[in-house]
């Protein structure tokens, strides 16, 4: 919610994301243990993630990032003052603990100067301006409850729980495990991992969304009519022709509950007794349709778990309209959205 996708979003959009999320992590894990016994090491660390990410400037730039502001907030629990925190900022021999571990690492495998350049690049990350205007796109509408539980959203993250986290990816069961800095990445890339499916279905979504005057909308994936047609629809033309066919389907309420919420029922409709006996079960029933249909209004602007696929789909090609956002790093088949 808190990152573009309705106020309710789908539960069958959130297993298929937690189930991606969740096995890209554990790709990643298997991949960065393979790195640290490369280089005779007893546990994964930073230095094993960071050169899986060494492809991506941008995405590693944006880890290092975090890196740095960890660092900050840490020394802000601690009491440090604002003045000294800017010191250090710019101060060498005082670099933040993470950050000169990230430092020193990227200065040993760096042989063109391409990763240590990064620590001087303050251009605007594109992506996160985006993800910061739809924020702000978001709340133009909300009243003071609705923005408060907006905020209370945007704060969560996967290291508020580390334990759970840890054990969610089963790091007890591995023979090389993670130390603390490195599942403090692992928790940022599993946000960033969920970040990047809702700013690619966004896009999907958009793309499949006709509009007025467009001479290409009746041009759809035929990967996207498969999922949509297996999975969710059940109403939709079959002529690809048609634009009415590109964006997912609105769950419409059966005629029956539409009826009795406009108020056209039948009065010989409502049982055998008419309708005297049974008026109180019959309005009972009105209003559970009634609230059933009026959910599923507010979910039918949700990510689908076909704009997911699609988007997934998109992003494992070289070439397509996502080719700019697909990840640098490839290694048997897999393709990750973080790093």
């Amino acid at each position: 919610f808190s990152l573009g996708d309705a106020r309710r979003p789908l539960h069958e959009t959130a297993v298929l994301v937690e189930d991606i999320v969740h096995t890209q992590l554990i790709n990643l894990l298997q991949q960065a243990a393979e790195v640290s016994q490369m280089r005779g090491a007893r546990v994964i660390s930073a230095e094993d993630l960071l050169f899986l990410m060494r492809k991506d400037k941008k995405k590693l730039q944006r880890l290092l990032k975090y890196m740095f502001f960890r660092d900050y907030k840490s020394k802000i629990v601690k009491g440090i003052e604002e003045d000294d925190l800017l010191e250090d900022k710019f101060n060498s021999s005082n670099t933040n603990k993470r950050q000169k571990l990230a430092q020193d690492f990227l200065n040993s495998i760096d042989q063109t100067g391409e990763l240590l350049a990064i620590f001087e690049d303050d251009e605007i990350d594109d992506v996160k301006q985006e993800r910061m205007e739809r924020a702000e796109r978001q709340t133009r509408t909300m009243d003071s409850v609705q923005y408060a539980e907006f905020c209370e959203s945007r704060q969560l993250s996967f290291s508020k729980k580390a334990s759970k986290f840890r054990d969610w990816l089963d790091c007890s069961s591995m023979e090389i495990k993670p130390n603390a800095v490195a599942m403090e990445i692992l928790a940022y890339l599993a946000y960033e991992t969920v970040a990047q499916l809702v700013d690619l279905a966004l896009l999907v979504k958009q793309d499949m969304t006709p509009k007025a005057g467009d001479p290409f909308s009746h041009a759809l994936s035929a990967t996207f009519i498969q999922y949509h047609n297996s999975t969710e629809s059940t109403s939709v033309k079959t002529s690809l022709d048609s634009p009415e066919n590109t964006p997912p389907p609105t769950p419409t309420p059966p005629a029956s509950a539409g009826q009795q919420h406009l108020g056209k029922t039948p009065s010989g409709a409502l049982g055998n007794g008419g309708i005297g006996q049974d008026s109180t079960k019959s309005k009972q029933r009105k209003r559970k349709k009634s609230t059933a249909a009026c959910g599923m209004e507010a979910q039918s602007d949700a990510i689908q778990p076909s704009h997911i696929r699609e988007a997934i789909r998109r992003y494992g090609h070289k070439i397509g309209p996502l080719s700019p956002f697909t990840s640098a790093y490839r290694r048997n088949g897999m393709t990750f959205l973080a790093c």
